[in-house]
């Protein structure tokens, strides 16, 4: 079999190229610490790689997603703690402004400081996050929830709440409607509400009573009136049609002469009951209907106007308003304490989820980087192997080459 010198020649140089490029592939792999330089190393785990690596892209974003939420909630829970201790301090006041022995002026100043806690309130309503979106406007990241108008504190924004994808299969709001928190309060005791009609002479004052059997409340509304300081008559107050009492007064004719009334002792309607205090003039009216939605602002705004208002009736008619006002404003805080109380637990319980979250994305971002490394990292032991053997086997053949391209009949001649 004749070979000729081009055969020769161009499989020594074939040779030589096969081993010096897995020569310069190993030394990559060593210098990049990679297994895989391309998928054509290792098809079958480069394709589980590139699965793993976007599965931990995507944990990594949901981390980044849980620390915005954590911020936003850190920061709503810190506001509405001030809003608490403002609260607080608004009961303190209010408490403060009952003592008979303040004069006019006293009030006005203590109405002047709620003024202040008022302006404050309102301020911690439209707080913003790091990242200048509202913490309380919904939807709405940019709008400012709450706006002073002629007609009060308005809210602008909407029900809303912008939800943030932090796992797989959990979404968790990273805002709240603040017409939940601060609009939505029932005034009143929750259940139903009392009110002294602002044209009452006399110096009676009414509380804002319990409920007694929640299984008998009929949800009407009720106008009690002094038909003499001693007697009342009470009215369906959609109708205007006298409703008999249990204790009221029956003539011989059958007509309802009204029911006698006691300082301090307890009237009862269907399912309620409360007390009147003091002594009231004819014609003196008081309300009671279920409770309705009113805002933490006008709780206090309210509560503003009551210490400010003198009766022209006299110091008793004041004080018996002031009484009254002071009953109900009371109640609005304390419903309105409970409903910021409330949010708070629940932002609590977001930031437990959210750390429990965090937790268990950390563990499963530390398994896919083992995963990755498991199948893209290099086993330098073996690879250092490899290059040792690679560059003496090319020593080898390029010695080898030297002497075989150096044979040639003409070195004989």
């Amino acid at each position: 079999m004749r070979i000729s010198s081009g055969s020769v020649f161009d499989t020594n140089v074939s040779m030589l190229n096969q081993q010096q490029a897995s020569l310069l592939h190993t030394n990559q792999q060593v210098a990049s610490g990679r297994r895989m330089l391309t998928p054509a190393d290792d098809p079958s785990a480069s394709a589980n790689a590139l699965q793993v690596s976007q599965a931990d892209g995507t944990n990594a974003q949901f981390t980044i997603n849980r620390n915005a939420v954590k911020s936003s909630t850190g920061m709503a829970e810190a506001v509405l703690q001030s809003v608490s201790t403002l609260i607080q301090d608004a009961k303190t006041m209010a408490v403060q402004a009952g003592n008979g022995t303040l004069s006019p002026a006293d009030r006005k100043s203590v109405a002047g400081e709620l003024q202040g806690r008022l302006d404050q309130l309102i301020a911690l309503a439209n707080s913003t996050d790091g990242t200048g979106n509202f913490l309380f406007s919904g939807f709405q990241g940019k709008t400012i929830p709450f706006v002073t108008t002629g007609l009060g504190v308005q809210y602008m924004a909407d029900d809303g709440q912008r939800m943030v994808q932090v796992s797989s299969s959990r979404k968790m709001a990273a805002s709240d409607s603040g017409a939940d928190i601060f609009m939505r309060v029932k005034n009143g005791n929750g259940i139903f509400v009392t009110e002294a009609s602002s044209a009452n002479t006399g110096a009676a004052s009414i509380g804002q009573g319990a409920v007694t059997n929640a299984n008998m409340l009929t949800g009407s509304a009720y106008k009690l009136t002094f038909t003499s300081p001693n007697t009342y008559i009470v009215t369906d107050a959609k109708q205007g049609t006298v409703i008999p009492m249990g204790n009221s007064v029956v003539n011989e004719a059958g007509d309802n002469m009204g029911s006698p009334y006691v300082s301090g002792e307890a009237i009862n309607f269907p399912g309620m009951q409360f007390s009147i205090i003091g002594t009231p003039e004819a014609g003196d009216s008081f309300s009671v209907s279920p409770s309705s939605n009113e805002g933490l602002f006008k709780t206090m705004a309210d509560l503003i106007t009551a210490l400010q208002t003198t009766n022209p009736a006299g110091d008793a008619a004041t004080g018996a308003q002031l009484t009254s006002s002071l009953s109900k404003a009371m109640s609005g805080l304390d419903r309105g304490l409970d409903r910021v109380l409330t949010v708070r637990a629940s932002l609590g319980s977001r930031m437990n989820e959210l750390d429990s979250l965090q937790a268990t994305g950390e563990d499963l971002g530390l398994q896919y980087k083992q995963t990755l490394s498991t199948l893209e990292d290099l086993d330098y032991n073996k690879a250092i192997s490899d290059l040792n053997r690679q560059t003496t086997s090319l020593t080898a053949a390029q010695k080898s080459f030297k002497q075989v391209a150096e044979l040639s009949m003409f070195n004989y001649m």
